[in-house]
């Protein structure tokens, strides 16, 4: 699965940098997984299009969603790949959030929104700062997936790349390069999720000292 290519082909593209990366998949092998890149900065908008006009109003940049299509069968290749991603791209760590389905009796109010926030289907402009939408998206199957995963749970995976980020400036990780990278492949051990309740992994990458490696899960 390449998820390095992707995001950085869209880094390449946008010339903004990250603030995070977040993907989102539900437990059904080979569907569609869906990557979002939530990039720092602001828009501007005037009363006047001309030359020293001021801005009267300062929108974030939407959060850029993208489908990833490629076959899978198995929870843990999807770990693999977001770790590989966020390991080579110089990220502190990766927590992965397994969530139950939203819309089982007794969910908390709060959940729907969570699942639509994992997989950036906040792309109908329902949600937005200034007019301007939270998300903009290449994924035409979210509201399926949003769906699906209302009744079957979901997983996400967070990271904060240092390369392309915006956190080299306060990053002290001996692991890096001065580019704020390493070399592939992340050789951290794979936790299988259980997909039973709400739970958190933390794959913890960052050095500040002597190297070590850490995986620690909690419920």
């Amino acid at each position: 699965m390449e998820l390095l290519e992707r995001i950085e082909g869209q880094m390449s593209a946008t010339g903004l940098p990250l603030v995070g990366i977040t993907l989102a998949a539900v437990p059904c092998p080979d569907t569609p997984i869906i990557l979002t890149l939530h990039w720092h900065g602001f828009i501007t908008e005037k009363l006047a299009d001309i030359e020293g006009a001021q801005p009267v109003t300062l929108s974030p940049i939407p959060s850029s969603a993208l489908q990833v299509n490629e076959r899978w069968n198995d929870l843990l290749a999807v770990d693999q790949a977001a770790l590989d991603a966020a390991w080579q791209l110089g990220a502190w760590d990766v927590a992965r959030a397994e969530r139950p389905g939203c819309t089982r009796p007794g969910a908390k109010e709060g959940e729907p929104l969570e699942c639509l926030q994992a997989f950036g289907a906040f792309t109908n402009g329902a949600h937005g700062v200034n007019g301007q939408p939270l998300v903009v998206g290449d994924a035409p199957d979210a509201d399926e997936l949003v769906h699906l995963a209302g009744r079957r749970g979901y997983l996400m995976w967070l990271f904060r790349p240092v390369s392309g980020g915006i956190w080299s400036e306060v990053s002290e990780d001996v692991t890096l390069s001065p580019e704020g990278r390493r070399a592939g492949p992340c050789p951290l051990r794979l936790q299988p999720p259980s997909c039973e309740g709400r739970r958190q992994t933390v794959y913890r990458f960052g050095i500040p000292g002597p190297r070590s490696e850490q995986c620690t899960t909690a419920t």
